[in-house]
């Protein structure tokens, strides 16, 4: 029987991060919930071993459950009755086959119901059901919006909400608006405080909300009158059963079908405020937007996952000309780049993964006790290292997921562009990953400060110190003299003391940023396993000489005054 998990050992491959130990001993608080919980690990092996059952598990599930339902889902999807939204049949299947498993709320404490699994090992489940189904994906694993409220609410609200989410009740973030996308500081939903009912109340309109009709939702509002910035917006905490919010219109989208985009029209809606006001964007949905944006690069590496495996799978069967045409170079080239860039989404993912566990485990202990000077550098440094590698993995993996997916239908060749083929659904889902959760434009802004004041430069330097196997050296020496090239290219743009100039440049510097990391992070992987890696970390390699040398020659040979030619041309 298929089973997501144990059919790719790569996924495996991470629970040996060099971080896991640390990861374990900072979250299970030296194992202390053992003596409380019967299913809690007594030891790292134990934990490490309940690790794989609840993956072999989720690997079943998404194998012969979830992938056999997704076409139905996403044939069906969601509909809209009497303002209610109302999941594809399927949808509600697969649901009710994670909520029995117990996978719902994995994230949170063993005292409210959870699991209590870190980001590196929820990443990995949600990999899987992104691979089976990337509409599901998103339903499921907003259960992270979780993290927020247990990180920024009260005692009181998370004996109130979070054992609800961990018995299976969906969780939304009603963020954007109309007239609020990017620029949430945009938000005007109104919270209003009514001493007569004792509580928030929320009036306005939510716009492409995912999820929207779920139990409980996080809500940006703006609480503080006549402010028009984000210092005047708070986070809110909204229950369904309270009533007050409907589904106005529910999103005909390309692709991404299961998962329910909802416009809310909120009236005098019952709410809770989560936290402090004032702090609802500056500090509250910065965190939820890191969470969701690590999410996103586990559905794009999923989705990369499930491109690259059609793909293999139909160039091994299809013959022309006497062969099948996986032989064919033109062929074998896409397949071996798919491949490459699926273990490079992969490696990046756990990473960035690993240092958010590290110093989000560390804050959660500071909540206990204080913490020694010792584990507040660490906490500082896993900080710094997890902002400046989350953009880098949604922006980069999401990009990949796209061209996995459009190479996918290409090795189909015309079949890939009949409805019936699988690939053509993964192509139309692939497409928002690069779009919500902030675009890989918003990336490159987030990054840019990174590339500028060193950040990147000094992690490429600290991966080539480290040792690799003999047969990953010469690959080694190669992204040597890529990260030379790279720093000259840093050099160059920072030298044009033109704003302008430097954000049009700065993809260009964000892609072969991108590029040399992963390119030694695989290096780094095909040392330890090169049964596994060896072969991506050689194309990987191959495709950063690629991109540097191609983007490094562009900076050289620009001049500001080149700009005139991609500006807008005045009306």
């Amino acid at each position: 029987m298929a089973n997501y998990y144990t059919d790719h050992p790569e996924i495996a491959f991470y629970l040996q991060h060099p971080l896991m130990r640390r990861i374990v001993e900072l979250r299970e608080k030296g194992f202390a919930d053992k003596d409380l919980y019967p299913e809690a690990p007594v030891d790292y092996e134990d934990c490490i071993e309940n690790y794989r059952r609840i993956l072999e598990v989720v690997g079943d599930i998404t194998a012969n459950i979830i992938a056999p339902n997704s076409e139905s889902v996403d044939l069906e999807g969601p509909h809209l009755e009497n303002g209610r939204m109302i999941y594809a049949s399927k949808t509600v299947e697969n649901m009710e086959a994670m909520r029995k498993a117990g996978l719902t709320g994995v994230a949170q404490p063993r005292r409210y119901g959870g699991l209590n699994l870190p980001n590196v090992i929820f990443s990995m489940c949600s990999e899987l059901v992104s691979a089976a189904d990337a509409s599901f994906q998103n339903i499921w694993s907003l259960q992270s919006c979780a993290d927020t409220l247990y990180e920024f609410g009260s005692e009181e609200q998370r004996q109130k909400f979070l054992p609800r989410i961990c018995a299976g009740e969906t969780m939304s973030m009603d963020l954007t608006e109309p007239d609020a996308g990017s620029d949430l500081q945009r938000v005007m939903l109104k919270a209003t405080w009514s001493e007569e009912q004792g509580c928030w109340l929320l009036n306005g309109v939510k716009r492409f909300i995912t999820n929207g009709d779920s139990d409980i939702h996080l809500v940006l509002a703006r609480s503080e009158e006549g402010t028009r910035d984000g210092r005047g917006l708070s986070m809110f905490i909204y229950d369904k059963r309270q009533g007050g919010v409907d589904v106005r219109h529910i999103e005909h989208k390309l692709g991404i079908h299961g998962s329910p985009t909802c416009e809310l029209t909120y009236k005098n809606a019952r709410a809770e405020l989560c936290g402090s006001t004032r702090l609802g964007l500056i500090k509250y949905v910065m965190a939820l937007m890191n969470g969701a944006r690590l999410g996103i690069g586990a559905q794009s590496t999923g989705l990369s996952q499930e491109a690259y495996n059609e793909a293999a799978r139909y160039a091994s069967e299809r013959a022309q000309f006497g062969q099948t045409i996986e032989h064919f170079p033109g062929v074998y080239d896409m397949l071996s780049r798919m491949k490459a860039k699926l273990d490079a989404s992969r490696t990046l993912l756990y990473h960035t993964a690993a240092h958010v566990d590290v110093y989000k485990c560390l804050e959660d202990i500071q909540r206990d006790r204080a913490l020694t000077p010792e584990e507040r550098a660490e906490m500082k440094k896993y900080s710094r290292l997890a902002d400046a590698f989350t953009p880098l993995c949604k922006g980069m993996s999401s990009e990949y997921a796209n061209q996995n997916a459009f190479d996918c239908v290409s090795v189909h060749g015309g079949s890939g562009f009949i409805m019936e083929y699988k690939c053509q659904r993964l192509m139309r889902d692939a497409r928002i990953f690069n779009i919500y959760e902030g675009t890989t434009q918003l990336q490159v802004v987030a990054a840019v400060r990174y590339i500028t004041n060193g950040t990147y430069s000094e992690i490429i330097r600290g991966l080539l110190a480290e040792p690799v196997s003999a047969g990953m050296e010469p690959l080694r020496a190669r992204v040597a003299t890529l990260a030379d090239i790279y720093d000259a290219s840093i050099a160059a743009v920072k030298a044009f003391e033109n704003q302008e100039v430097q954000d049009f440049l700065a993809r260009r510097l964000y892609d072969m940023t991108g590029e040399i990391v992963m390119a030694l992070l695989l290096q780094r992987d095909a040392t330890a396993a090169p049964e596994l890696f060896a072969k991506s970390a050689r194309v990987m390699t191959q495709m950063a000489e690629e991109t540097v040398s191609g983007k490094s020659a562009y900076i050289r040979a620009f001049k500001a005054e080149d700009l005139d030619a991609f500006r807008v041309a005045e009306a």
